[in-house]
């Protein structure tokens, strides 16, 4: 008797170190998280104003505004994400509603997989070889787009395909018992339930497009481009390659990161709203399956 409590009271100490420890490095990630948000904030909140954020850029960038790389950053994000949500949902689709467990399947999951080990910069380089240059689309917003869009489409596929999977196979089954064929059941019924999890991806796509550098630089960035886009054939500034320019190459080498750190907030204050949009746009979704 004497042995099980004392082995009961290990089982119980060894539990409380582990979850002591989880605990630890959960709140350490989060206070990461706050430490380099504080510090954005405080290096880049004396820069912001109302002319920051809507004024024409000047005199190399060291003055004026960063209007024209929001705009462009909005129409590089909406592009990319009207490519790749819905291919990636589809490919998803496909890959676990209609293809058998075999070695297809497993090789287009590892194919996908390695898609989305390979470096951004690659990506961009592949953007510029296909969009820019072989099909003829120039630097411009649209090979801009397709670019990110290709470099996300792997995060699209795998979210949408978990959110699939968690989807009960007994609503499958109802369904196809009531004589429903395969895509009605998929499209009214196993898509509804699983949409608001598959805004994840989404949410995901959004946070990594708006960030990525190195793919832009070769299909879309302009260094210094102080009026908007008017087609998706024309190039664009983006807040990215904008602050990674201000931040390396300004003569006024204290005003230039003033304006990097403004730069860099703004960039986080977009996906932060993007996120918070993507999310009751979850919880919208939710509510209905809910309700129905």
């Amino acid at each position: 008797m004497k042995s099980q409590n004392k082995l009961a009271r290990k089982k119980r100490i060894s539990q409380n170190i582990a979850f002591g420890i989880f605990t630890a490095i959960s709140y350490a990630i989060v206070a990461l998280l706050f430490v380099i948000l504080a510090f954005i904030v405080v290096k880049g909140i004396g820069v912001i104003s109302w002319e920051f954020i809507t004024a024409m850029p000047s005199n190399g960038m060291t003055e004026g505004g960063i209007y024209p790389a929001i705009i462009g950053t909005l129409c590089l994000v909406l592009a990319s994400m009207i490519f790749a949500f819905p291919v990636g949902v589809f490919a998803a689709i496909y890959m676990n509603e209609y293809v058998k467990d075999g070695w297809i399947k497993k090789i287009i999951k590892q194919m996908t997989n390695n898609l989305a080990g390979v470096p951004s910069i690659v990506f961009g380089l592949f953007g510029m070889s296909l969009f820019v240059n072989k099909l003829g689309f120039g630097d411009s917003i649209l090979a801009g787009g397709l670019t990110l869009g290709l470099l996300v489409l792997p995060v699209v596929i795998r979210t949408t395909e978990e959110s699939l999977k968690a989807v009960d196979s007994t609503f499958r089954h109802a369904s196809l018992g009531l004589g429903a064929s395969k895509w009605q059941t998929t499209s009214k019924v196993v898509l509804p339930i699983a949409f608001p999890n598959i805004i994840t991806g989404l949410i995901l796509s959004i946070g990594r497009v708006s960030g990525e550098t190195a793919p832009i630089l070769f299909t879309v960035a302009a260094y210094f481009l102080p009026k908007l886009p008017s087609s998706i054939f024309d190039q664009a500034m983006a807040l990215p390659y904008h602050l990674y320019v201000i931040a390396t190459s300004g003569t006024n080498i204290e005003k230039s990161r003033a304006m990097a750190y403004g730069t860099a907030l703004i960039l986080i204050i977009i996906v932060l709203i993007s996120n918070l949009l993507a999310n009751a746009l979850r919880k919208y979704y939710g509510k209905k399956v809910k309700m129905n």
